[in-house]
């Protein structure tokens, strides 16, 4: 693993303690409701390869945006964030003005209810964020993943990824078809991507611990492969969500196990080449 850098593309940083305390996670979460800053991220993960992370923010405050990019000043191990704007708000203009001058910001993610109601005047501000030569994240299930193809087709220049494999449920056996054919329907336009993240969140309930063996997982990286393809996929962990169910090491060992197989190309693909590719995150760590 010594010749590329794994770029883990979907993690999350908060401080609950700080004095307006945090939106998410909820302080009724007793996992997730703590302090979670890089060095813990670092400790756990430079061992394993990792060599920067792009942050993905998870709150609907503004402020928490400048909070990550304030953080990244000291912490060369952050290679970007996708930030939170609210595509309806009065202040979207300055707000876009503002983050997009650090170039450490490299996209906007939206939730999918917002995608599938995007109004002519949202179309207008997310073909400002392909101009800036940005990125889309789109946090959804099956029923957004039409609404994604046709966004994509509509502003072809802007690179737009599905989170967490589009929230699928994963019980070892063949997918279901209705996330399966949205999958495909989503996979058409050349500027979609997938994250293979969420692996063990969607290991459905009565399946935990989540199972170890990659096989249990094919089903559904099978179909991913076969639409996305090597060019098109993307590694994240979603750390610290993803530790509620397994932790890091087996996660992203979860990842190399499918894809390994598939030849050192594909590995450097999965793990480095096409985040850089979506997101032109800055490798700060040279």
């Amino acid at each position: 693993m010594s010749n590329f850098q794994i770029i883990d593309t979907h993690t999350h940083f908060y401080d609950p303690s700080r004095p307006q305390g945090v939106p998410w996670p909820s302080k009724d979460d007793d996992f997730l409701y703590r302090t979670v800053l890089p060095d813990e991220y670092k400790t756990m993960t430079t061992p394993l390869g990792v060599r920067g992370t792009v942050v993905v923010e998870a709150s609907k405050w503004f402020e928490d945006n400048l909070w990550v990019l304030k953080l990244a000043e000291t912490e060369p191990f952050i290679v970007g964030l996708v930030g939170n704007l609210q595509l309806d708000s009065v202040d979207f203009e300055p707000h876009f003005e503002q983050v997009t001058a650090n170039p450490l910001f490299r996209g906007v993610r939206l939730g999918g209810g917002v995608v599938q109601h995007l109004s002519d005047a949202d179309l207008q501000k997310l073909e400002r964020l392909a101009a800036a030569d940005l990125q889309l994240d789109v946090l959804g299930n099956a029923d957004v993943m039409p609404r994604v193809a046709e966004l994509a087709t509509q502003i072809p220049n802007l690179r737009i990824v599905i989170d967490h494999i589009g929230s699928a449920r994963i019980d070892g056996k063949t997918p279901d078809r209705e996330w399966a054919e949205a999958m495909q329907i989503s996979a058409k336009p050349s500027n979609v991507y997938c994250k293979v993240s969420g692996l063990v969140e969607g290991v459905t309930d009565k399946m935990q611990p989540p199972p170890k063996d990659v096989d249990f997982y094919a089903p559904v990286l099978d179909l991913l492969w076969n639409q996305f393809g090597q060019e098109r996929l993307i590694y994240g962990s979603n750390w610290p969500v993803s530790a509620r169910y397994a932790d890091y090491a087996f996660v992203q060992q979860l990842a190399l196990d499918y894809f390994q197989p598939k030849g050192q190309d594909v590995i450097v693909k999965v793990f480095e080449q096409n985040s850089k590719a979506v997101y032109k995150w800055i490798d700060r760590l040279k």
